[in-house]
């Protein structure tokens, strides 16, 4: 329709050029003067004007959206992301398939996991064996899912990972059974008040590794070995973060952090003393 407008809107046009310039052309159409010709030609012209106007709207809307920019996804943000890889985690069923230690194990996928909040004897530190063997008992060759924190992997590579075997939290067990202790590393600490009440009981009831004598344990290797006064000796047990990385999560006062302090780690090794005062773990009781 609007091709008709455009060609008539050509026709009066021209019309109106000619009847305005030699208006006896159009004589015989008893349009003999100036001002009947610029009357019907420019009115003809500004009809077919608005006619191209009218049946050219629908097809410029359609060119519009036509060209108009598909919708950008929004990014996903790098919180999105890590839900959704968490989601992803607890709906991946693998199957253990060896046993490091009491904290560490390898999965089908071939991938070594780090259990995320916990912390268990290393090799040669009193209760190795009976944490790894009860960590075996609890995980080896069984279905596990796999919960992730904010933390992909540690600095040796391991995957950081909460395990979870039915609707068993191996994590938390190995920690309320006195196998491991609870170990709080930002800025993975989810379950970081779960794992500190389930030490506190274990300790109290004296279960696993706190059943052993109060007395100090024959330090490792990587260990100074200590000055302690026997009252001091006699008070507070090494605990098994010793021979690895404690930090204040693993000490229930401040007098224990501080005697493991004074005795065991002088040089602050395990930054316990952030601020350099001498007075390690203030925070607590």
């Amino acid at each position: 329709m609007s091709n008709f407008f455009i060609v008539t809107l050509l026709l009066s046009l021209v019309g109106l050029i000619i009847g305005l310039i030699k208006p006896s052309l159009f004589a015989r159409i008893k349009l003999p003067t100036r001002k009947l010709v610029g009357l019907v030609f420019g009115g003809l012209f500004l009809v077919s004007f608005i006619g191209i106007a009218i049946t050219a709207e629908p097809t410029e809307q359609q060119s519009q959206t036509s060209l108009s920019p598909t919708p950008t996804a929004t990014p996903i943000t790098e919180q999105e992301n890590q839900q959704k890889q968490t989601q992803s985690d607890k709906n991946q069923s693998l199957t253990v398939i060896s046993v490091v230690d009491g904290d560490t194990l390898k999965i089908s996928s071939g991938e070594v996991v780090r259990l995320i909040g916990i912390d268990s004897p290393e090799t040669k530190a009193s209760y190795y064996a009976e944490a790894k063997n009860k960590l075996t008992e609890l995980t080896l060759n069984k279905k596990v899912r796999l919960e992730k924190d904010i933390s992909e992997t540690d600095r040796y590579g391991r995957i950081l990972r909460y395990i979870f075997v039915g609707n068993m939290f191996v994590n938390l067990e190995m920690v309320k059974q006195g196998y491991a202790t609870a170990y709080t590393y930002p800025p993975d600490v989810k379950y970081s008040a779960q794992f500190v009440n389930a030490e506190k009981e274990a300790r109290n009831n004296k279960l696993g590794l706190w059943s052993l004598a109060t007395s100090t344990p024959t330090p490792t290797t990587s260990i100074s070995t200590p000055t302690a006064t026997p009252s001091q000796s006699g008070t507070y047990s090494l605990p098994p973060c010793a021979s690895s990385d404690c930090d204040c999560g693993h000490f229930t006062t401040h007098a224990y952090a501080q005697w493991f302090h004074d005795n065991y780690d002088p040089t602050d090794k395990h930054r316990l003393d952030r601020d350099a005062d001498g007075l390690v773990c203030e925070s607590l009781p």
